[in-house]
């Protein structure tokens, strides 16, 4: 994994002391709170609801068991409230009610601390961090490489990626150094530090979309030409929020070198035009819906300009590229003393030995370039916690996991999951039952509880509602994994409120917190697509009729998928034959008997009632 410079260490630590010193003068009352709130913005450092949230930088995804311990360090010695600020947040969730789980028992918000959440966008939150110790945090945090610089604000945020960059088999190229370099070229950016809005870019280097391109400011897929050259097809103005829209391609060829002198272009031009009178219309992508091919025209005038007439400044040098690309070679992995069909074998005995093993060997672990080497998530969709949360014991966990099998490496998911990126084949039984232990092996990722969800109404002051009784409510209805494995892929996506952190809007099932006469009240949509493979093209899904109470929901989802199971055809594949997925049964027969189902659900809820 790639490696900061000393330039870039030591800008860390610069940034970290610049942020001592306006904490201090601002807990002295030398600098005001309305001064002092950009400045610990630009370092990650919000104020939620009930006590500061820092969101961590991890640059498309990657994490060495250091910086992961660093991180389990932070949840244990300084996600800490004190007693106080924990029962008046403790008393305000308990206001809010209880759902019903489907035996009668009753779930809420039980507020928790110590711990980190790993988020969509990969980066990692903590939510109760004593501001007057924010700074002693950074200290810590700069002493691994890791920060919050542009975590927040409007300036471009934390580039994304695919989990399984640099070693995914279906791999056009590796995206990460091109991250790395915007990483670089985009931090504290002169011009582009007070854009209208956040500004998201995600690159993708395989031939399935797994980071959601067409949902980002700017999405950008790696590919060749007829004559084999490297390039980008770009995607600009797709966004979630109050209105979804998918980005609009506006380069289908952009050769690699040219990347940050287009990047430039497509950028300035929103800082130039972007809407500033109105949030909820700064995005860029009301910008390139409004202006259509307009905004095309200006960006292209502009990237012209800074070919022929600026220089074009920011090409990518071949010396350039292959500096940052040597940072990304594979770990030296310890030779096998085996021949594959050995190893292979090895595998196939105690999977027949063990069909817990077999089944997470099929749904946890995947294909490398690599075929001596798998990858394999970890999952951190377990009863009793929220989506994306581990303790610092579970932090820890995973990095002596990272360190056995891993070459020390993780990797963050889209879908808050970790990811190890380096495991020798013969290692997986002795890996599953080392994570099995740690409660860290379930096998459900892609199925209907390896859900993604904001932390919603107990943590974030935008909320309309919460997510997570909601999230919990559903996982706890749906343990069975025979049932669950039966039931097949699919998203499930909950977010608290419409500015879409936990992507409701591509989900196959998503779930919106809305506020209805000061109650939470909930919005469901059916259809949505994030553009892999199993969704198919990037789609918003469509609302199921009017908002269900909280207690509603749960059976509103086992009525969808009740349809599902009952309208479900068998399809063959090279796998053999198989039931068709949630999302393809969908939109075979269409949503009209989904959604009858789901408002009989609430008219049976209502009888019960």
């Amino acid at each position: 994994m790639y490696q900061y410079t000393d330039f870039d260490r030591q800008f860390i630590r610069n940034r970290a002391a610049q942020y001592r010193d306006q904490l201090e003068r601002n807990l002295a009352g030398t600098l005001g709170d309305d001064e002092f709130k950009p400045l610990r913005l630009q370092n990650g450092w919000y104020v939620q609801r009930y006590a500061p949230m820092l969101r961590v930088a991890v640059p498309y995804g990657e994490l060495s068991s250091l910086q992961l311990r660093t991180l389990a360090r932070v949840a244990r010695e300084y996600d800490q409230p004190d007693a106080e600020l924990l029962a008046r947040a403790q008393h305000t969730q308990d206001q809010l009610g209880q759902i019903p789980l489907h035996d009668g028992r009753m779930i809420g918000s039980k507020l928790k601390y110590g711990y980190g959440h790993f988020t969509t966008r990969t980066n990692v939150q903590f939510n109760w961090i004593p501001l007057a110790r924010s700074a002693d945090v950074m200290d810590l945090l700069a002493e691994v490489q890791l920060h919050g610089i542009q975590t927040s604000g409007n300036t471009i945020r934390n580039i994304t990626s695919d989990a399984l960059a640099g070693i995914a088999d279906d791999e056009i190229a590796d995206p990460r150094p091109f991250c790395e370099i915007l990483r670089q070229w985009s931090t504290l950016h002169p011009e582009f530090a007070f854009l209208p809005r956040k500004f998201k870019i995600s690159v993708n280097g395989a031939r399935e979309d797994r980071v959601a391109t067409g949902w980002y400011d700017v999405g950008l897929q790696l590919l060749r030409n007829e004559a084999g050259e490297l390039g980008f097809k770009v995607l600009v103005g797709g966004g979630m929020g109050r209105t979804p829209v998918i980005g609009t391609v506006v380069r289908e060829f952009l050769p690699w070198n040219q990347l940050m002198n287009y990047l430039e272009a497509v950028i300035r031009v929103y800082n130039r035009y972007g809407r500033r009178d109105n949030a909820w219309k700064a995005r860029i992508k009301i910008l390139v819906k409004a202006e259509g091919q307009r905004y095309i025209d200006q960006v292209e005038a502009e990237y012209r300009q800074i070919v022929e007439h600026d220089g074009a400044p920011h090409t990518i040098t071949q010396e350039e590229y292959d500096r940052v690309a040597a940072a990304f070679v594979a770990p030296t992995i310890d030779a096998n003393r085996t021949d594959a069909e050995t190893r292979t074998a090895h595998v196939a005995r105690f999977a027949s030995d063990n069909p817990e093993f077999a089944r997470w060997l099929n749904q946890n672990v995947l294909p490398h370039q690599n075929p001596d080497l798998r990858a394999v998530n970890l999952s951190f969709k377990r009863l009793g916690y929220a989506p994306g949360d581990a303790t610092a014991e579970q932090m820890e966990q995973a990095a002596d996991l990272a360190d056995r099998f891993s070459a020390g490496e993780l990797r963050v998911t889209h879908e808050q999951n970790l990811l190890l990126p380096w495991v020798r084949v013969e290692q997986l039984p002795e890996l599953w039952q080392a994570a099995r232990a740690a409660g860290l092996a379930k096998a459900n990722i892609g199925l209907l509880t390896d859900m993604i969800a904001c932390p919603g109404g107990d943590f974030c002051s935008l909320a309309n509602a919460r997510s997570l009784p909601i999230a919990e409510a559903v996982t706890e209805r749906y343990q069975d994994l025979d049932e669950l494995h039966d039931i097949g892929e699919i998203d499930l996506h909950i977010s608290g409120c419409i500015n879409s952190c936990g992507h409701h809007h591509s989900g196959h099932i998503g779930i919106l917190g809305v506020d209805k006469d000061g109650k939470e009240w909930y919005q469901v949509t059916l259809g949505g697509a994030d553009g892999s493979n199993l969704s198919g093209p990037a789609t918003p899904g469509k609302v199921v009729g009017p908002s269900f109470s909280a207690t509603e929901v749960p059976d509103v989802i086992e009525a969808l998928i009740t349809v599902y199971r009952e309208q479900r055809q068998w399809v063959e594949s090279d796998a053999g034959a198989r039931h068709e997925t949630f999302i393809t049964t969908l939109r075979r027969v269409g949503i009209e008997p989904f959604k009858l189902a789901a408002n009989a659900a609430r008219h049976a809820h209502k009888q019960a009632a």
